[in-house]
């Protein structure tokens, strides 16, 4: 099990690594923290909630800002417009 700061660190350090303008899927984050990757969504995306809440990254559907926690379907991360 990956706990919620080890989740919540990945986060951040993928995010920051994208360019400008681009987001990324929680799925790349637990696919780098373990072989098994799927046990780790729901994680993943309560960690990502979490700091979306702290205005430290967002949480996109089709372009447009949605709560990772009640949205259905796939979702992106990505940095705060500056």
């Amino acid at each position: 099990m990956t706990d919620s700061a080890t989740l919540r660190q990945a986060i951040l350090d993928r995010v920051a690594a994208l360019r400008a303008g681009t987001t990324c899927c929680p799925s790349e984050i637990a696919r780098a923290l373990a072989k098994d990757w799927r046990p780790l969504m729901d994680d993943v995306r309560a960690a990502a909630a979490e700091l979306c809440d702290q205005g430290e990254i967002t949480v996109t559907q089709g372009g447009e800002p949605v709560d990772a926690r009640t949205a259905k379907g796939p979702i992106r991360l990505g940095l705060p417009a500056a």
